[in-house]
């Protein structure tokens, strides 16, 4: 590993600061070196996008939040030619930096970069899905960003959500029960990072749209014997958005 990414991966995001100006501190040493450091320890990207590549419809309008250098959506392969718009969103520049050259590079097109909280921005139209790749357990306001997210979706529209996770302590009929451990150890762990786990991802995702297909699973991570849970999910929206259009 680079030194200065191991150097700021141990020295952990800053306390101090907007929640913008923690992330630029914590990821403008790491920009160019992100992606290959992250290969390895964030599970599930490919097939939660080859699985909602597949369901997007032709001209669809898709939007990424905290979508950092965008490196998860390579793995739409085909499905980029059936996106007309892709919305990628994040209040880091030096990540956003890093998407720009993804886009250029690919030849996408379509690609519009956006420099925001994904909490508040809206897109200028309903959007046929939305991806949140290890973002929500980036966002202190979570919920608010899940509630916007489908306040997006067209009817039917698409939230493909994956991020780490931790067990409840009684976990809803249909999620599997893990070790109490787990509770304890994995939010110290990922704090340090600025990365805050949370059981409750699941029950609100579920209670917010129809759920299509859902992975429970566990990944041992780089340098560690251990192996933290994690989860893929897609779901549908069963209602109109409630967005307004500016």
């Amino acid at each position: 590993m680079n030194p200065r990414i191991a150097w700021t991966l141990l020295r952990g995001m800053p306390r101090a600061g907007t929640h913008a100006d923690r992330l630029t501190r914590f990821y403008a040493p790491q920009a160019t070196g992100y992606d290959a450091t992250r290969e390895r320890l964030l599970p599930g990207r490919r097939d939660l996008m080859a699985d909602l590549a597949e369901r997007l419809p032709v001209g669809a309008i898709v939007v990424d939040l905290g979508g950092g250098t965008g490196a998860h959506l390579d793995h739409l392969g085909e499905g980029h030619g059936r996106i007309q718009r892709l919305h990628l969103v994040d209040l880091c520049p030096p990540l956003l930096a890093q998407a720009h050259e993804r886009g250029r590079r690919q030849g996408w097109d379509h690609l519009v970069l956006h420099e925001a909280d994904a909490t508040t921005w809206r897109p200028p139209e309903p959007v046929d899905a939305v991806i949140c790749s290890f973002s929500l357990t980036m966002i202190p306001a979570w919920r608010q960003a899940v509630e916007g997210a489908v306040a997006m979706l067209r009817p039917g529209g698409l939230l493909a959500v994956v991020d780490f996770t931790v067990p409840a302590a009684q976990p809803e009929p249909g999620l599997t029960p893990r070790p109490a451990w787990m509770r304890r150890f994995w939010p110290w762990w990922f704090a340090h990072d600025g990365v805050h786990l949370a059981a409750e991802h699941l029950p609100c995702l579920r209670s917010q749209v129809e759920q299509i297909t859902l992975h429970e699973g566990l990944h041992r991570l780089p340098w560690m014997p251990l192996a933290v849970p994690y989860y893929r999910f897609l779901g549908r929206s069963t209602r109109g958005g409630s967005m307004v259009i500016p």
